[in-house]
């Protein structure tokens, strides 16, 4: 049991009820990935299954050749017609151009002076980007820079488990209360929330 789980189950009597049924919360994370890439990538993703934005993204990418991924100048001066030709609507094409544009400003940082900044300052900065919502610099935070004590209160999975578990209602603001005494490890508690949304569905 790692140590978010050994907290976890010290503070909360119904977590270390579930948590041991669970795959332990991931402590390794890819912390070098650039944060300009991975928000061209959610804006992408949003609102769209899986495979279907998979296959938009490889497009995006296949526009141009010569790079393994564009540079914000590249989407910037990409056509609109050209990006719509990938299967992006307008509305993505202009969150995707204000993202390049915000990258360029260097109100979204390159990764590695990203990773310096505390938590509420970077999801100030990606907000900023059009298109970009604080759930999915919320998911960044956890899943990519790995920071152990994010609380995605706006996450329906997340309230739905805690709700659950606690046999009772939470809006996001009393949810974000309530979660304090998770902390430090306040990731690690939405990962199991996920987990035991997940068991109750294959329960189902």
């Amino acid at each position: 049991m790692g140590e978010a789980e050994k907290h976890l189950t010290k503070v909360c009597r119904r977590f270390a009820r579930i948590v041991p049924g669970h795959e332990p919360f991931p402590t390794k994370f890819e912390k070098s990935k650039d944060p300009y890439r991975a928000l061209v990538r959610s804006v992408v993703f949003q609102q769209l299954s899986g495979k279907a934005a998979s296959t938009i993204h490889g497009r995006v990418l296949a526009l141009f050749p010569d790079k393994d991924h564009p540079d914000p100048e590249d989407i910037l001066d990409a056509p609109e017609d050209l990006l719509r030709s990938a299967g992006l609507s307008r509305q993505k094409i202009a969150a995707l151009k204000d993202v390049s544009q915000k990258r360029i400003e260097g109100v979204i940082p390159a990764a590695r002076a990203l990773v310096r900044l505390p938590d509420d300052e970077i999801i100030e900065r990606l907000t900023a980007a059009r298109g970009v919502g604080r759930w999915t610099v919320e998911m960044y935070l956890i899943f990519t820079l790995g920071r152990p004590d994010v609380l995605p209160v706006d996450d329906l999975a997340v309230r739905k488990g805690a709700e659950k578990l606690y046999k009772r209602s939470f809006t996001p603001k009393e949810l974000a209360a309530y979660g304090e005494r998770w902390g430090p490890w306040r990731s690690a508690a939405a990962w199991h929330l996920w987990r035991y949304m997940d068991n109750l569905v294959l329960a189902d």
